[in-house]
This record gives C-alpha cells, structure tokens and sequence, in this order.
C-alpha cells in the first residue's frame, strides 16, 4: 500500500483507544469569518493576545480542559497577523507552577481543513498519541495551527520565522488564557517532530530576543529538516516529492518577491492550485520541478537566498537541546541533523544527540515519543542534562 505522505497515522501508534470518537466536519467558513474579525483588532494586539477563545469537546482529552483559540502573532516580517490553534491543560492539580510545551505539528497539509486543530475538536488528529504523551504526564498542552492554517491565507509551510513566533505566541496565549490557571513565568518547553522540529529549533534560537518574558527551558527537535535545498534534491522524483512543491507555495507567500507564478506550466498551476488547498501529497509523488515548471527557480539566486535563511543553525539555543533522527529517515537527510549537532556542540550548545537505526520518518517519530516525553519532562522539573557533545 502506498504510504501517505501525511506523515501517517502516528496517533494509531500511540494511545489508540482514546481517540474513538467519530470525526467531524470542518466548518472552515466559520473559521475563516472568525478570523476576518478579528483582522480589524489584531493591529492593536500584542504578540501572544487572546483574541478568541472557545472551550471544546475534544475526544480522548476526557483528563483535561481543551479550549480553540485564536491568539495574535507576527509574520516573517514581523507584520500583525492572526493564528489558531488548541491550549490543554488536564484537571488534576498539578504539584508545582504548571510547565506549558508549545508543540509544533509536523505535516498535516495546506488546505484549512487540514489544521491540527480541527482534528483535535473531530478525534482523529494522526499526533493526538504525541500530545497525550506530555498532556497525559500532567503538562499543559499549546498546538499551534502555523500562519495561514484554519485562518485565512496560504500556509507558510517551512517559513521559518513564522513559524518560530506563532509557536512562541500560543505558549504566550496560553499563559493569558482565563480560567487555563498557567503562571505567566512558569516554566516552557518547545517541541517538534519534521516540519514540527524545524519550528521548535528555530524557535529556540529566537526565543531570546523575540520572547525573553518566556522561561524556555528546553527544546526537542526530531526528524529536523534542517538544508531545505539539500531536502529538495533528495525528494525530487520520489515519494515525498509533494512536500518539495508545498514548501514552494509556502516561501512564495511568505516572500512574494519571489514570484512563483512566472516559474510554473499549465501543469504546474494546475497543480499548485489543487496542493494549496488540500492535506494529500500523494498525487506528486514520483514527479519532479520539470514536471511543473518552465524553468527551475531553485537555480536562481533570489530562490536559493531565501531557502537558506530557512536552514536550521548559524544561532544557537541558549537551552538545553534534544536533537533526534533515523539512519533510515527517507525524507529528512539524518547526515544534515549529524551536521547540526556538531555546529552546535562546538558553539558549545548543551546537546544531546539520539540516533534510531533504520526506522522511516514517521515510524521514528512514534518509536521515540515515549524517550522524547521524559526527556523534556526532566528539564521542565529542572533536572540538568550534560548532553551527549
């Protein structure tokens, strides 16, 4: 059976029964007019407002408080924009101030019906076994849904800064949420897995200046794409090569100076109109750039430029880090995650490298959320680590 390129079904690995509800129905035009109003406000609110929040029904969350929110954040550019996204917090009492982790979804696709969020409030989001992982253990739970997913807008899938402060901003909210009961200076960890780790390391490195008010404990990156133009070239013509034209469509919305409509075909329009707007990747797989494109764009300097300010490193984390990969990761090049250990050990980054022999991108992910959990749980109780340097 061909695999998904959902990243699979990892909640069916993980805690299966507690997600036996019945999915739902996305009412993505209710979303949509919701963030519409709150575009009028969002300019007079500070990163990590609320602007809406709604508590929910979530299957298998029958242990916690689950609320919908929408939260002020700030694009690449640092210009006013509107996220969504789910806050958990379980109701039993928690012995200390409440750790949050601000957790980054991995792949989840490009429509609005594709929102982690949306899957949360249905019962069958495929990371519902991840997040249960930390919500289970007593830790406060923020998901964000990334820039221009379940609100309006194309996803900016892979944009870097984006991502950093939308995943910053939902831990913010959740610290201002009524009636969440989280300390605003308790204790916060930042984690991911793919498209997931890429926002939890960047968010770490710019946490400092973009966040200082947040007492950023430790960060858990895996399956970390960390050379988007190296992850380029491994996909084309293969499997996965629908998530190559996804982060297409991601950086030309958030850089539109890059003008992705003057690169593509008829095909290639065709194409992007049905990816941008649906979760399957499968279509693409086994096509390659040429296939959509009259000329190739990662072969000019302005396309290269801006997928490089993407990469992972060049700053490091002033906290404790989690870096984890598979030798038989089939998307994510593990040689890029080993590159990045190296360049933060010797910036002197306090690393600690987990290696899994031979399992594929999403396997990886389920196999070691059980290692992952513990890991970030020890940090956020303020144990310390000496890393694996």
């Amino acid at each position: 059976m061909k695999r998904r390129m959902r990243y699979l079904a990892l909640g069916a690995l993980l805690l299966p029964m507690l997600f036996a509800g019945a999915p739902a129905q996305a009412d993505v035009k209710a979303a949509r007019a919701d963030s519409a109003r709150a575009d009028s406000a969002r300019a007079e609110a500070s990163p990590g407002d609320l602007v809406s929040a709604q508590e929910i029904n979530a299957p298998g969350f029958f242990y916690a408080r689950v609320w919908k929110i929408l939260y002020a954040s700030t694009d690449t550019h640092g210009a006013p924009i509107t996220v969504s996204g789910t806050v958990i917090v379980p109701k039993a009492p928690y012995g200390a101030p409440r750790p949050i982790v601000g957790y980054a979804p991995g792949t989840h696709g490009m429509g609005d019906q594709c929102a982690p969020s949306r899957h949360l409030e249905a019962g069958d989001e495929n990371e519902g076994g991840l997040i249960h992982q930390y919500a289970g253990s007593g830790l406060a739970v923020a998901v964000t849904d990334y820039e221009g997913l379940g609100t309006p807008g194309d996803h900016r899938y892979m944009v870097a800064r984006s991502a950093a402060h939308v995943l910053l901003d939902i831990v913010r909210a959740a610290q201002r949420l009524p009636g969440a009961g989280l300390p605003a200076d308790g204790p916060v960890g930042l984690a991911g897995y793919s498209q997931g780790g890429h926002a939890a390391s960047w968010a770490a490195q710019v946490a400092p200046d973009y966040a200082p008010d947040l007492d950023v404990k430790a960060v858990a990156s895996g399956g970390t794409p960390v050379d988007l133009r190296h992850i380029a070239a491994e996909n084309e013509g293969g499997e996965n090569f629908g998530l190559v034209l996804a982060a297409g469509i991601g950086m030309d919305a958030g850089y539109p100076e890059l003008d992705l409509e003057s690169f593509l075909n008829d095909a290639g329009r065709a194409g992007i109109e049905e990816l941008r707007n649906g979760c399957d990747f499968s279509p693409y797989a086994g096509k390659t750039l040429a296939d959509y494109t009259t000329s190739d764009p990662l072969e000019t300097e302005e396309w290269r430029t801006i997928l490089d300010a993407q990469n992972v490193g060049g700053m490091e984390p002033r906290v404790p880090v989690l870096l984890y990969h598979s030798t038989g990761d089939e998307i994510i090049p593990y040689e890029d995650a080993r590159e990045l250990r190296a360049a933060w050990c010797d910036a002197g980054v306090n690393v600690t490298f987990r290696t899994f022999l031979l399992l594929e991108h999403a396997t990886t992910a389920a196999v070691a959320s059980p290692y992952v959990t513990t890991w970030m749980r020890n940090r956020l109780d303020g144990r310390s680590t000496p890393g694996n340097c």
